[in-house]
Formats: structure tokens, C-alpha cells, sequence
């Protein structure tokens, strides 16, 4: 798939004209590392999309993308963000080190880390304004998607992968919104289990580009 401009880092892929999970790729996890926003489950291996390419990406032929993300005839449409061309570097300003894949002038960033397991542990973000939203995927095991909203409030979260409201039965941040440095965690296992492997997507608020807040019906 060409024409998207630029190489993209994270690529959203939804089936139009039939029935499949939203399927959620980026550079950072690595081609045929596949997340289901619609889905608890554990990250899959599947050869849909094998590479990310100079204008685009390139979808698979094999058996594992059929459906998904490239079935004959089927319709489909792809979201596509750059971060900083696959290039991940270590960051160290949380007390668990992360690694991070940061576009700062977008304000946006993809974490990977592996969780400390206590309330009030941090993970740099790379970014040069604090996130007021962020998404947090545990990766080797089956966790929900949390979704932290500063504007809706550091005190609960809401859930990608289900059709429940604002959760307050605790805090994915730890009651903490994060810095301009890092993020703080709760104890959650979706998001900071001992030793498990998780994927956070941060973002912030750019001036002509993006804005995240709430709104009343």
C-alpha cells in the first residue's frame, strides 16, 4: 500500500466491508506484531503486515492476513502516523527503563517497557510536553486496553476493548497526571505486572494538529 507520504511507524488497519478485529501495527514491536483494540488478548505473531515501507507498508499474501487486511475484493481503510522512522532509543528518567519511539513535534510517542509491579512506578515518554492521553497494552499475556484522559479526570480510566463507561474502581496513572518527563503507574496488571511486557501510546495536544479532551452530549 503506497501513497501514504511518508513511512509510517503505526498503522491502524479496519475491514470495511466485512466482520474483523481492528488490528493495530508499529515499528517499534516489529512487522507481524499484531494488538486488537477490540480485543483483551495477548499480542499475536501473524504475517499481516511484513514490513513498513519508504510511502506505505506492504500487506502480506499469506493465510494470516487474509481477512484482516488483505482479502480479495474486501474493502479497507488504514490510519497511518509516524514516529521517528523505527529508530527507538532507551530512556531513563522513569525508575523502569523504557524504550521509546518519539515524534515531539506531533506529540507523539510509543513506549515499550516491562512492568515493575508497584503502585507509583514511572516510564519515560520522550516527549517534551506532559501526555494527556495515553493507551496502555499489556503485551504477552491478556489484559484490557486502559485509557487515561486528563481531561476526563486522573482518578479512573476507560476501557478500548469494552462498551463500559469512566472506570474509578482505581487509577492507570496512580492518581498522578504524568510529567513532561514520565508517566506514573498503578498496580493493574493490564498495565504494570511484574515482568510482563507492555506497549503504551502516548499523546499531547499540538497547536494545528491534534487536541484531546472530553465534551458533553
Amino acid at each position: 500500500i503506497t501513497g501514504v507520504g511518508f513511512q509510517p511507524d503505526w498503522v491502524w488497519v479496519k475491514e470495511r466491508s466485512s466482520t474483523s478485529d481492528h488490528r493495530l501495527h508499529d515499528s517499534s514491536r516489529g512487522a507481524g506484531k499484531v494488538l486488537r483494540s477490540s480485543s483483551s488478548d495477548a499480542e499475536l505473531d501473524r504475517d499481516e503486515i511484513d514490513s513498513f515501507i519508504t510511502d506505505g507498508f506492504h500487506i502480506s499474501g499469506t493465510s494470516d492476513g487474509i481477512g484482516a487486511v488483505n482479502e480479495n475484493s474486501q474493502t479497507y481503510v488504514a490510519w497511518n502516523w509516524k514516529a521517528n522512522g523505527g529508530t527507538t532509543s532507551s530512556n531513563t528518567d522513569g525508575s523502569i527503563t523504557s524504550t521509546v519511539q518519539a515524534n515531539t513535534t506531533a506529540g507523539l510517542s510509543v513506549i515499550t517497557y516491562t512492568g515493575g509491579g508497584s503502585a507509583g512506578d514511572t516510564i519515560g515518554h520522550g516527549l517534551n510536553s506532559a501526555p494527556e492521553q495515553v493507551w496502555f497494552k499489556r503485551r504477552g499475556a491478556t489484559g484490557n486496553w486502559m485509557n487515561y484522559v486528563k481531561a476526563m479526570g486522573n482518578d479512573g480510566y476507560i476501557n478500548l476493548d469494552r462498551t463500559n463507561g469512566k472506570d474509578t474502581g482505581g487509577s492507570p496513572v496512580n492518581s498522578t497526571d504524568p510529567s513532561s518527563s514520565v508517566i506514573t503507574l498503578g498496580s493493574f496488571q493490564s498495565l504494570n505486572g511484574n515482568t510482563n511486557t507492555y506497549v503504551a501510546y502516548a499523546f499531547h495536544s499540538v497547536e494545528g494538529y491534534s487536541k484531546f479532551g472530553s465534551y458533553n452530549g
